[in-house]
């Protein structure tokens, strides 16, 4: 059997890639919904349709579980899923908002964020949860999943995109970056170029996996026992077994799969910062 991993794009591979490193004896189905990225900038119906339509295919292709690996279709769409899936454990993905500001020290914590997923009442009750101090603010930034979708990672662009959004915030105030959407992830390298050094970035997708393991674990699912570390990625990556579909289609054209390669690649070395 496999597990379903899927975003609107290429950012849910931060979470895969997460999840190969710590159970590489699994097999994989990572979906990339490419003919309707981004999920955050539309509207919920349009969010819900599409992520119904991806976890139908999911039931279909013989997976154990699902995990909606983006933040914007989990605020909107993950209950409603589980609803309608009961068989199939369905395991979202949130800003990590509550160990940000366990973490904080007092100083503020700043949590970036497709605009959906930060007008979405999911984001904002979770807030109002766990910060009673009131050191969170929420920043849109829908520019970098169209940077990440076109594989522009490090530019001056990308830069100067990042310190134009980032120029109303004292940054010196602030000692957790929470990175509120899978695509972010991708550029950790900016972000830690830009941010004082204070600052710590944290962000879902290691929490997200733990939680399928301990799902996949009571349900006696898991291939082997719960691992305690990472996998070496050079060992283990040319043994994973991971098929890639974008929008229902598989992608097997050897160019692209080279792509996917040098992603992960990436993903690997901004996972270390």
């Amino acid at each position: 059997m496999n597990i379903g991993i899927f975003d609107s794009g290429i950012g849910g591979m931060t979470l895969l890639h997460q999840a190969m490193v710590l159970m590489p004896h699994e097999n994989y189905i990572f979906y990339a919904d490419t003919d309707h990225v981004p999920y955050g900038t539309k509207t919920r119906e349009q969010v819900i349709s599409y992520v119904d339509e991806v976890i139908r295919f999911m039931a279909e292709h013989d997976c154990k579980a699902v995990v909606i690996a983006c933040n914007t279709a989990t605020a909107v769409a993950a209950e409603l899923m589980r609803s309608r899936y009961e068989s199939l454990p369905i395991i979202g993905i949130e800003p990590a908002v509550k160990p940000a500001v366990a973490e904080s020290r007092g100083k503020r914590v700043l949590v970036v964020a497709t605009p959906l997923t930060v007008h979405e009442k999911r984001l904002r009750k979770l807030v109002e949860r766990v910060d009673d101090a009131h050191l969170v603010d929420l920043l849109e930034l829908p520019g970098l999943v169209e940077f990440a979708e076109r594989g522009e990672f490090v530019s001056d662009s990308v830069t100067a995109y990042l310190r134009e959004r980032l120029s109303g915030y004292v940054l010196e105030h602030y000692r957790e970056l929470v990175l509120g959407c899978t695509h972010f992830n991708y550029f950790k390298d900016t972000f830690r170029v830009l941010m004082p050094p204070q600052v710590h970035m944290i962000d879902g997708s290691l929490g997200t996996v733990r939680q399928l393991m301990r799902v996949l674990h009571a349900r006696h699912e898991l291939l082997e026992p719960l691992p305690e570390t990472d996998a070496d990625w050079e060992q283990v990556k040319n043994g994973i077994c991971v098929r890639y579909y974008e929008s229902g289609r598989e992608i097997t054209d050897a160019a692209r799969l080279s792509t996917i390669r040098q992603l992960h690649e990436r993903l690997e070395n901004m996972r270390k910062i």
